[in-house]
């Protein structure tokens, strides 16, 4: 059985991935926990580019294969922003996550409600010195101007899902992790990943 390694160092991505591994009976390993410092420059034009180039990053320094994700949020109100720089969407320097969300409402008061909006994910699985596989997840809501919920990380607080009258922050992770865009992502992943681990 080999081993599979989650290419990221995001704290809430790690978590919510090993989750959503865990029944898979693959062994998962973190950067940290192999001792791999590695920052990947995102400046790919696609979550596909992105994705691709950290899991190939990571799957030839740490010569596993590596699952690396690229995620976003788009909301409709704003074109599709902030999309691909969701993770830097603000133009102070060492903005944090609660900087975006309040970034975002301020460039979404002028605009009608519902502020529409969904999640998409892209995950990349890397095998060293060979092909790489893509797979992807989106998840539908809209945002609102005030934060709700502790959980999540990210855009969550503000990313409701009208059907439930819940924020993505204010769902257990076992229920965020049927529904969210990374979820589904990773649905698609798990048939790749067991044909190249048990296969």
């Amino acid at each position: 059985m080999h081993k599979l390694l989650i290419a990221t160092n995001n704290k809430g991505k790690v978590k919510e991935l090993q989750d959503l591994l865990k029944e898979t009976g693959i062994e998962l390993v973190t950067p940290a926990g192999i001792n791999i410092d590695l920052e990947v420059e995102e400046d790919g034009k696609t979550y596909k580019e992105n994705a691709a180039k950290k899991a190939i990053a990571f799957a030839r320094a740490s010569k596993l294969i590596s699952l690396a994700d690229d995620s976003g949020l788009e909301v409709d109100a704003l074109n599709g922003a902030p999309g691909l720089y969701s993770a830097r969407y603000h133009p102070k320097p060492g903005a944090n996550d609660a900087d975006r969300r309040a970034y975002l409402i301020e460039n979404l008061m002028d605009k009608p409600r519902p502020w529409t909006a969904h999640f998409h994910a892209t995950i990349a699985i890397a095998i060293p010195e060979q092909d790489v596989h893509i797979v992807e997840g989106n998840c539908f809501g809209e945002i609102i101007p005030q934060e709700r919920g502790t959980g999540g990380f990210g855009y969550d607080p503000i990313f409701l899902f009208p059907e439930l009258n819940r924020t993505m922050a204010e769902l257990e992770m076992e229920e965020k992790n049927r529904i969210s865009h990374r979820a589904k992502a990773v649905m698609n992943a798990i048939p790749i990943l067991k044909k190249i681990h048990l296969g």
